[in-house]
């Protein structure tokens, strides 16, 4: 056993404030519930803000981040119910409320939201910490009404033990005794040997509300006398609204009202439908006299125009110009990315309902304090003011992390346009969130390297040209330094391989007037593609083999040069692979890549038919992201990342004419189908170090695996996507 001291004054007072806020907060719903016959007893027991234990022998975690399919409630639960001892069964997760005092993201400071992929490592010693603190008070219980020494006292299952004496009681049972008891400073951490459910399969907390129907999004909420508004927004970032027309609206059946907001016009009707035909019904005239106006070839045209000269310097190493103008030979390429959109399965949708005391918002809530004093601003409340009820999401990558609260001002200034006078659903259809949202920023990056006579990798130069996605947001003031967005750069100023002369440096145009935003693995998006792409080309021009190359370079970072290997060995790198059919051509590739302080690897097998279409085959992943919380929540999210990059590789291509949006739906933008899945084999690196994030990281190397497979196969190096056939076949 490890013993952690609850040295830090705000740490304990969180612990111990933290469990009279809470039970402050949740005493009235419990009395409620059992003044309604419900089976949890009126006074759980509280030791902190993270967890509750009802008298009805229930276990409930109180999750401060949001579950978007992420598997975020099963880890957290995880960690937990390990130092708790409680058994699986009798655990249960509820999200937490907007209180950035107890429920900060501690990567974040003050700030409470999900995002980064810091679920679980920033919760992981506090979460420790919680269960162990709940378990002593059970055991000082137990030892209490025994009448026998505390050191005598086991828990397994969700049971207190003696042992000696054959005596035992379950957690319900000493609930109330429990919660007379002080709150422990130093509290015993298990040794991870004496793990029962960390590392371990369990099921997943909401598998079975997602089976059966039973689990809540924003879409179940219902409230009584609710309206649904659809807006109207312009087809132009920037427009503004000239005049509307809405007597055709008014007169659809089932819409009750249209009111202008800053966003565009909204619908209210009494359902979803016939807010949608109203809409359509609505005849506007748009102001575009401060429209963005370009259009995809355009903004990449500029971009290229400011990659022929140097920008801001993030990253420098040795004299890289002297390098390259004395090197051997020099290689020189150039990689273009497209806007992408977030397609999360659930659009953007929120419930929000005026009353005597503020507002209540309903919502896969994902950037808690964010949101809060946004909806408090419109409202002209306190942001305590705002209480969220943060449900399940259907998906976001980034989406419901939006820097300026947009669907939620939205749904705030319809609730305001009316009064307040009826709770307002806000429904944006598929065709909204793929025309009207944020997206992943396009960017354009130029590489020079120079090999000395001996093939050796001598001089680097890495320029960028993008949208800085922390520019105008919560973030800006604390992570931007001297005009570096750090996201923009993520994954090309930290690249790993031993290079004595480097420079990356990076443009940010500021009139582009396109809303970005953070999607799935963010920087590393690009920035992989472009590095692992450009490094496997230069294994080529030395003569070395992709692989050895890297692992040359990478000395110096065991755990990069840890997943490389374990990828490879798994992969069967360096035997022939088995032949295609007659005209098909095979070939393997390479990747590897550091983001959110996890090491991933992958090796892609592709076959490529004489039309140039393609199909991935195989992708075998290695990870290592510390301590696994939950193996088969890794691995699942290692497959659905993968699957989510194959898109971007495929398809994905948000494209702009005269600044107006091209793509509308899944017809026009399309994700990867289940008959476009490869075979996937993930390997997890057994680790001693703290969890690290998961939910992102495996989706950097896939484009590049598959690129540097597709070269293989074909000769061809493709500096683009996504990767048509076409460019195959040219």
């Amino acid at each position: 056993m490890s013993t952690t001291t609850l040295e830090n004054p705000a740490r304990r007072r969180v612990l111990q404030a933290g469990a009279g806020l809470t039970l402050a907060l949740y005493l009235p719903v419990h009395a409620a519930r059992a003044a309604a016959g419900g089976q949890e007893a009126a006074t759980p027991f509280v030791p902190n803000a993270f967890l509750r234990i009802g008298e009805d022998n229930r276990v409930t975690v109180i999750a401060k981040h949001l579950e978007m399919g992420q598997g975020s409630y099963t880890g957290l639960a995880t960690i937990v119910a390990e130092e708790l001892d409680a058994a699986w069964s009798q655990v249960q997760v509820e999200g937490a409320p907007a209180d950035a005092r107890r429920y900060n993201n501690l990567g974040w400071g003050p700030v409470q939201g999900t995002g980064g992929s810091t679920a679980i490592a920033n919760s992981w010693q506090q979460l420790r910490e919680a269960g162990a603190t709940a378990r002593a008070m059970l055991v000082a219980a137990a030892a209490a009404q025994w009448g026998v020494p505390a050191g005598e006292v086991t828990v397994s299952e969700g049971e207190v033990i003696h042992a000696a004496s054959g005596r035992k009681a379950s957690f319900g049972q000493l609930a109330r005794a429990a919660a007379q008891q002080p709150v422990p400073q130093q509290v015993q951490l298990k040794d991870p040997k004496d793990f029962r459910l960390i590392g371990k399969r369990v099921p997943r907390v909401d598998g079975a509300g997602k089976t059966d129907g039973s689990a809540r999004f924003t879409q179940d909420v219902q409230l009584p006398g609710m309206l649904v508004a659809v807006v109207a927004h312009p087809p132009r970032f920037g427009a503004t609204l000239k005049s509307v027309d809405d007597r055709k609206a008014r007169a659809v059946r089932g819409v009750v009202d249209v009111v202008r907001i800053p966003s565009g016009v909204a619908v209210l009707a009494r359902d979803t439908w016939s807010a949608k035909k109203g809409r359509d019904a609505l005849e506007i005239e748009w102001d575009d006299s401060r429209a963005f106006r370009l259009g995809s070839a355009e903004i990449l045209a500029r971009y290229r125009e400011l990659a022929a000269t140097p920008g801001v310097v993030a990253r420098r190493e040795g004299d890289p110009d002297r390098a390259l103008a004395n090197a051997a030979r020099t290689l020189e390429a150039a990689y273009d990315f497209p806007y992408l959109a977030h397609a999360a399965m659930e659009p953007m949708n929120c419930v929000i309902r005026l009353d005597a005391d503020g507002c209540e918002v309903w919502n896969g809530e994902q950037f808690q304090t964010v949101d809060q004093a946004a909806v408090a601003q419109v409202l002209g409340l306190r942001p305590e003011q705002v209480r969220l009820h943060m449900l399940y999401a259907g998906g976001s990558f980034g989406r419901r992390a939006s820097k300026t609260s947009d669907y939620l001002v939205e749904a705030a200034h319809i609730v305001k346009a009316i009064g307040g006078r009826a709770p307002v659903k806000l429904v944006w259809l598929r065709e909204d969130d793929m025309r009207a949202g944020y997206y992943r920023p396009a960017f354009h990056h130029r590489l020079w390297a120079g090999l000395d006579a001996r093939g050796r990798l001598v001089g680097w130069r890495h320029r960028l040209v993008g949208q800085s996605i922390l520019a105008g947001s919560p973030f800006e003031p604390m992570m931007v330094k001297d005009g570096i967005d750090p996201v923009s750069v993520e994954g090309a100023a930290n690249l790993p391989y031993a290079i004595p002369n480097l420079v990356v440096d990076l443009h940010s145009p500021q009139d582009i007037g396109v809303p970005v935003l953070w999607w799935r693995s963010v920087g590393s998006t690009h920035t992989a593609f472009s590095t692992e792409c450009f490094i496997d080309e230069l294994a080529q021009a030395a003569g070395q083999d992709p692989v050895a190359w890297r692992l040359a370079l990478l000395a110096q970072h065991p755990r990069h040069a840890g997943v490389l290997r374990l990828a490879a060995e798994r992969a069967g790198w360096g035997r022939p692979l088995a032949p295609g059919a007659a005209g098909e051509r095979r070939g393997r590739g390479v990747a590897v890549h550091e983001s959110f302080h996890s090491y991933v690897a992958q090796v892609a097998e592709v076959t490529v038919r004489e039309d140039g279409s393609y199909r991935v085959d195989r992708v075998v992943c290695a990870v290592d992201c510390g301590i696994a919380v939950n193996p088969d929540v890794i691995r699942a999210q290692v497959e659905g990342s993968i699957g989510f990059a194959l898109s971007t590789v495929l398809h994905g291509e948000i494209t702009l004419r005269d600044g107006e949006v091209q793509q509308s739906n899944f017809h026009d933008y399309l994700v990867a189908r289940i008959t476009d899945m490869p075979q996937v084999e993930v390997h997890i690196v057994p680790s001693a170090a703290n969890p690290t994030g998961i939910g992102e990281p495996a989706v950097p190397p896939l484009a590049p695996a598959v690129a540097n497979a597709l070269a293989a196969a074909t000769g061809r190096r493709l500096r683009q996507l996504p990767i048509r056939p076409e460019l195959l076949r040219a």
